[in-house]
């Protein structure tokens, strides 16, 4: 035997399945890839030991020329079976523990669109649901292929090669993260701008910048409000007043009423004193009755106030519901109050109706005339 030849006996290598080994790529066909290990024939890669993904042609994964770190899945003296995916398998999942511990978030380029989500290539296959793609509903995913999404680990299985990912959970992560700075930079008293966006039997959820907060039914007017949908509707702008922000429940109370002006600045705008009101009664107590006399405001006549005659109680000549006019003897916007006159009217009406046939009579046999007797007393009850 020549030296020549005990030299590249020599240089022959062996190999034991599960070694790790580098190698060039010298010739790639339809389903298998060959590469130079140091073995006495080229290695070769089955095209399923090429990708974590399906591949139609072996050129999809690798190209000759190219420098490999390989895996032995099999020996014997005719040929060395390798895999490329088993090597960077184990690297993968390796990284992809640590990232799921730390919920790191990753970008990764979409391989695939198949039936319920998405695949994409991490050295193993993973899947992303269709549900955890998006914060909303997509309809169709097929221009996903190709597109970049960042990802967290969601559900990770090495033992049955199960690695399921969500963009969804990083999106939610975001707006919860800026939910959280928008709540922290709100203040109780500010008047902000929102939008409604859901009704509800005890008030009205209105969106102030990102976060929601609740202006319970009593704070949505001056008046009292039945039911929010009477005066509101989903997508209407309204201001709000921040009443209280609870950042660690994620609570905030708002208030309509509070950013319109209140009935009693109306009151002092509309209503002075001497004027002649009509009104609601809405309450009859020991000492008189309360009138509304615009919305949210209501006015006092007095016992006394009620009729020109003695009365024991104010339900003897009122009942609740009834609609009655009233002088206006007195306001005192400061302290929300309203003094008012029934009496007044009925004996300025009485005083208007004085017979005047013996006037007339004598205004005939004598001269004078009506105006002469009562004069500016008549005018004034006219």
């Amino acid at each position: 035997m020549s030296e020549e030849m005990m030299n590249e006996m020599a240089e022959v290598k062996t190999f034991t399945e599960g070694d790790i080994v580098s190698g060039k790529v010298t010739k790639v066909e339809d389903k298998s890839a060959f590469v130079n290990v140091g073995y006495k024939v080229d290695g070769v890669i089955p095209i399923s030991e090429l990708s974590s993904l399906h591949i139609e042609k072996a050129s999809e994964a690798v190209a000759e020329g190219d420098e490999l770190e390989l895996k032995v899945i099999k020996v014997t003296d005719e040929e060395i079976v390798l895999s490329k995916r088993a090597v960077q398998a184990e690297k993968a999942w390796e990284d992809l523990e640590q990232k799921f511990e730390s919920a790191e978030v990753f970008e990764a380029e979409v391989a695939d669109v198949v039936k319920g989500g998405l695949v994409v290539d991490l050295g193993v296959r993973g899947f992303i649901p269709a549900s955890l793609v998006e914060r909303h509903f997509v309809e169709d995913f097929s221009d996903y292929k190709g597109k970049k999404l960042r990802l967290k680990v969601v559900e990770l299985d090495k033992e049955n090669k199960k690695l399921i990912l969500s963009q969804r959970a990083v999106l939610d992560q975001e707006v919860e993260s800026q939910k959280q700075q928008a709540l922290e930079d709100l203040d109780a008293g500010q008047i902000v701008e929102g939008t409604v966006q859901r009704l509800a039997d005890f008030g009205a959820f209105v969106d102030i910048g990102g976060v929601d907060g609740l202006v319970h039914i009593s704070q949505m007017a001056h008046h009292r409000v039945e039911s929010p949908s009477d005066i509101l509707k989903e997508g209407d702008k309204v201001k709000v007043k921040i009443l209280s922000v609870d950042v660690e429940n994620a609570r905030i109370s708002l208030s309509i009423k509070d950013t319109l002006p209140g009935p009693w600045e109306h009151v002092a705008e509309e209503i002075k004193v001497g004027d002649v009101i009509e009104g609601e009664v809405k309450r009859l107590v020991s000492f008189g009755a309360f009138v509304e006399v615009a919305q949210g405001v209501e006015g006092l006549v007095h016992i006394s106030q009620i009729a020109n005659r003695h009365i024991a109680t104010p339900s003897e000549v009122l009942k609740e519901g009834e609609k009655v006019k009233a002088k206006v003897l007195d306001i005192n916007i400061q302290e929300k109050r309203i003094s008012l006159s029934i009496r007044e009217l009925v004996e300025a009406a009485e005083k208007a109706e004085i017979p005047t046939k013996n006037y007339e009579r004598e205004e005939d046999s004598s001269g004078f005339s009506l105006g002469d007797m009562i004069g500016d007393q008549l005018k004034k009850y006219k």
